[in-house]
Parts: C-alpha cells; sequence; structure tokens
C-alpha cells in the first residue's frame, strides 16, 4: 500500500510541499510531475489523489480504510481516471472521452482526479484539446500530468500547470528497494551503482544474464592480478564470447569502472563505498599489489576504453588494448 511516508523515503521534497499545500488548502488545480522513469510519479500522484478524495482525511493524511481510499488502492475509483498511451501516443478521443467523464457529476463525490501518464506523448491535437480543459479548471478537479520529458510539453500548457521535478532515486534508496523485492544484496548494489532508475534496476536484476556477467568480470580481475599473462588468452575465450554485443561490452566496463573505483575506496580507507563488498578480501589483496596512483591510471584507461567504443573503433581492439594496460598496472 502507497503511502506518503513510503513515497517520502525517495521523493522527501515533493512529498512535503504536496502535503503543506493540502493542509494550506492551496492546492493548483493541475501539476506536472516531472523526472526519470522509475521515481515514484505515479505513486505520489496515487497518494495525492487518496488525500484529496478521502473522506476522513487529516492534514492531508488519507485514513486508507474509507472507501474511497481503498478504491483507489485497488484502482477502481469511478473518479480518478488515468489516461495512457494508446500504442505509441496519447490520442485526442482519449482526451474528449475524458472531458465528457468530467462533464458529469462525481460518482462519489462532487471531487475529481485525472491522470494523464507519459503526457509528453500526446498527439499535437490531443495536447490542444487538454490545454482547452485546463483553461477552465473546476474547483473540484485536480489534473495529474506525469512525463520523463517536460521539454516535450507545449508551453501553453506548462504555464497553467505547476511542475514538481523527481529526483533520480539515491543507490542507496534503490538499494534498499531492490532487498526488498528479495534481490541478493551483491547484485542489488551492483544494479543501484549502474543506474538511478528504480525499474530498470529491477529489470537488470531479474536478468540471469547480469549475475553470470558479474562473475565474469571478477573472474577477469582474478586473471589480471594472478595470472596476468594469459589475460587476453580468457579475453578471447570466455569474455568477449560471453560480452558479444556493444552494449553488454559497454556494460562490462561499467562493471570494471565500478571495481576500479571500489580499488581506488580501498586505498582512501573507506570501506564504505566498496560495491563489490562480498569480495573484499580481493580487493584488500590487489591494493596491496598495485599502488593508488596505479589505480587511477587504470580508471582513466577504462574511461578512454568506453569514449573508443562510443566511437565504434573495434571492440576486440579496445578490450585487448584496455586489458594490456589494466595488466600493467
Amino acid at each position: 500500500m502507497v503511502s506518503w511516508e513510503e513515497t517520502s523515503k525517495t521523493q522527501p521534497r515533493v512529498v512535503k510541499q504536496l502535503k503543506n499545500s493540502i493542509k494550506k488548502q492551496r492546492l493548483a488545480h493541475a501539476y506536472i510531475f516531472e523526472g526519470a522513469h522509475g521515481t515514484g510519479k505515479m505513486a505520489v500522484a496515487k497518494v495525492l489523489a487518496k488525500a484529496f478524495l478521502c473522506k476522513n482525511a487529516i492534514d492531508g493524511e488519507p485514513c486508507e480504510n474509507c472507501s474511497n481510499c481503498k478504491r483507489i488502492t485497488s484502482g477502481n475509483h469511478p473518479d480518478v481516471h488515468i489516461i495512457t498511451p494508446d500504442g505509441q501516443s496519447i490520442k485526442i478521443d482519449q482526451i474528449r472521452s475524458l472531458q465528457k467523464e468530467f462533464a458529469y457529476s462525481g460518482m462519489e463525490s462532487s471531487k475529481k482526479v485525472y491522470i494523464v501518464e507519459h503526457a509528453d506523448k500526446m498527439t499535437v491535437q490531443a495536447a490542444n484539446s487538454l490545454l482547452k480543459f485546463l483553461e477552465e479548471p473546476g474547483s473540484d478537479t485536480i489534473a495529474l500530468l506525469l512525463t520523463e520529458q517536460v521539454h516535450h510539453l507545449l508551453e501553453t500548457i506548462r504555464s497553467r500547470a505547476q511542475t514538481l521535478s523527481f529526483s533520480p532515486l539515491a543507490p542507496e534508496g534503490i538499494l534498499q528497494k531492490l532487498i526488498d523485492q528479495e534481490i541478493p544484496k551483491p547484485i542489488a548494489a551492483l544494479a543501484s551503482s549502474l543506474t538511478s532508475d528504480y525499474a530498470e534496476a529491477l529489470e537488470i536484476c531479474r536478468e540471469e544474464w547480469f549475475a553470470q556477467a558479474r562473475a565474469k568480470v571478477i573472474q577477469l580481475t582474478e586473471e589480471l592480478r594472478q595470472r596476468p599473462d594469459y589475460c587476453l588468452v580468457v579475453l578471447q575465450d570466455q569474455y568477449l564470447s560471453f560480452f558479444k554485443e556493444k552494449e553488454q561490452l559497454r556494460l562490462a566496463l561499467n562493471l570494471l569502472l565500478i571495481w576500479y573505483r571500489d580499488l581506488l575506496s580501498i586505498h582512501l580507507s573507506k570501506t564504505e563505498n566498496v560495491v563489490f563488498f562480498d569480495q573484499l578480501q580481493a580487493l584488500e589483496h590487489q591494493a596491496l599489489q598495485t599502488s593508488q596512483r596505479k589505480t587511477g591510471e587504470a580508471l582513466q584507461s577504462i574511461l578512454t576504453a568506453q569514449s573508443r567504443l562510443r566511437s565504434n573503433v573495434s571492440p576486440l581492439m579496445v578490450m585487448e588494448q584496455l586489458v594490456l594496460r589494466l595488466r600493467e598496472g
């Protein structure tokens, strides 16, 4: 069950602003929730709908027990309308249908909420139709426009709504949410370091390939440390045969980058920052074998490899040269 308390863990600033507006009875008639995928825009929208429609709300806190709260939680409240793209876009007929619904009085009360998900995907006709709707707001109506690309909305729509920006989730917040989904902590820690998008992190974690990729990167670091003369053989036989696509290779370089950042954290006595925490002993052993300067050079080499890969240099050449440089460290 989504609540203000739950959403404030990831978007405290947005939640505080909305709750203060409710307490002071100064809710805007239209809001734009803008931010990356997975930052909790829909969750906040649903809690706001509850707070607005709840029969027993106190200082903006929905009771969660009245019929309105329960129906919003279950997704079947007749006065909360959610518009999502029909195929690739939100079409004018969808907005017209919404306007028709709002021409009638509310089923449960005089209040109504409509939520437009991926509002930036409205066709020009749909956006202009919605604009007319926003120009004549009802006192008991709230519009919530959710978007990942606010600049794609018409300027006239943006000027008629209050924009609230949703911050990217901190790695710690994503990590905890992944653990709550019973994702193993070593996998969750790595995924939360790769993206600030919770939904993307969860998708990464649920791919069996990702756990295998993590193991391959750890194996390569072991070869670099223990059998440096065989690294190119391992690269050819096991590494490149696994990371076949360029996107997969980009991910491999990101994982290597995190490994060497962890190594730098060991040098700086900041073990609390280590992402590969279950490999702490191996990292500490490697730190004894190399200097902080060499670790910095290794990080720069990985960044250079990422840049060369984006420039369409042969992946084989990029990885061979990188491994040779890392072997020197």
